[in-house]
């Protein structure tokens, strides 16, 4: 045993010309192999416990930046607020939500008859501009429905990471949201953030069920989708799942037609719009009639339907000839029946 410490002892782990440490080279001896083995697990508990200070570290600055974020938002008032020009406001592409025209409407008549509540938040950028944060529909209304020069608004001294952070996470986690803008916004901290899937989960706390159905929106036709983000209200996760499904199994075209009409139809419901998009059953085919004659009369019709004999007798006489020949019919069969 000591002899084979000491072989092991000369080997140079970090030397790159080593036999054992080249990849695809198979250590012939049997230290050698030892070695190797050992300098697998050692690389494979590094990469592990990388990757669990690469998820903490995500869940911390995402947690902090939503942290940040609420807190403004909860202990901010209008006594405390700033009155901010509007004209020096600039809006992220993206990170506004998206609301319903009801919605809208509501929210345009409160701004209109009450005094702002909750202040907008914003960022100063330089240059006299200053990023909105939180609260780009209350800026919309003042200027594009009020004609408002000034807003009030609480500054935000975080980074604009942090800041577009704290936007994102924070309507991905609102309850009220519709599900299509909190899929919008889980792509926005992948694309933006450069987080992986897996990070924001780990960090956001969802449930799995609750992911699967933000997630079913990218699993449906493009068109779609493009319908379904100017009236992100009238679609929900669950039937988003359901349209996926449909479209996958071969139906896109009726899905996209079906998505497009419950986003432009107030009245059409998710339940109309999914059997809508479904394939109709086939209309089973006529049965085939054939006619029983006697010279040139007519005995009865002959036909089969979904495994049922038909006998019609035409004329006056019909339901006596029916009575008569059913006794027939069964004879027959029970004689057959005997013969087998």
């Amino acid at each position: 045993m000591s002899k084979l410490l000491d072989r092991m002892s000369e080997i140079d782990p970090d030397k790159d010309n080593d036999r054992a440490s080249r990849p695809g080279t198979v250590a012939r001896s049997a230290p050698g192999r030892m070695f190797e083995l050992t300098n697998r697990i050692n690389q494979a508990e590094d990469k592990a416990i990388a990757a669990e200070a690469e998820t903490a570290k995500v869940r911390s600055e995402l947690e902090a930046a939503l942290r940040q974020l609420e807190t403004l938002q909860q202990n901010s008032s209008a006594a405390g607020a700033l009155w901010v020009e509007i004209d020096t406001l600039v809006e992220v592409p993206g990170r506004r939500r998206k609301l319903s025209p009801s919605e809208y409407q509501e929210l345009t008549a409160n701004l209109e008859k009450n005094e702002l509540i909750h202040p907008i938040v914003y960022r100063p950028i330089g240059d006299g501009r200053n990023e909105i944060v939180s609260g780009n529909n209350r800026v919309a209304i003042y200027r594009d429905e009020l004609g408002r020069t000034k807003i009030l608004g609480i500054p935000y001294t975080g980074t604009a990471k942090s800041a577009e952070l704290g936007a994102a996470f924070s309507n991905l986690l609102a309850p009220s949201l519709p599900d299509y803008e909190k899929y919008r916004q889980f792509v926005r901290l992948q694309t933006e953030s450069g987080y992986t899937r897996a990070d924001i989960l780990e960090a956001s706390g969802l449930s799995s069920s609750h992911v699967a159905r933000i997630l079913a929106f990218e699993k449906l036709p493009q068109e779609a989708l493009e319908a379904v983000a100017d009236r992100p209200d009238r679609i929900g996760g669950n039937a988003a799942e359901e349209f996926a499904s449909l479209a996958n199994a071969g139906n896109a075209e009726a899905v996209i037609k079906a998505i497009k009409a419950l986003c432009q139809n107030e009245a059409l419901t998710q339940k109309r719009a999914l059997e809508m998009a479904r394939p109709k059953a086939a209309k089973p085919a006529s049965p085939v009639v054939r006619s029983v004659m006697v010279g040139k009369r007519k005995l009865c019709d002959l036909s089969v339907r979904s495994g049922v004999i038909g006998v019609r007798f035409p004329g006056k006489g019909g339901d006596a000839a029916a009575e008569e020949w059913v006794a027939k019919i069964e004879a027959f069969m029970r004689s057959q029946i005997d013969a087998d």
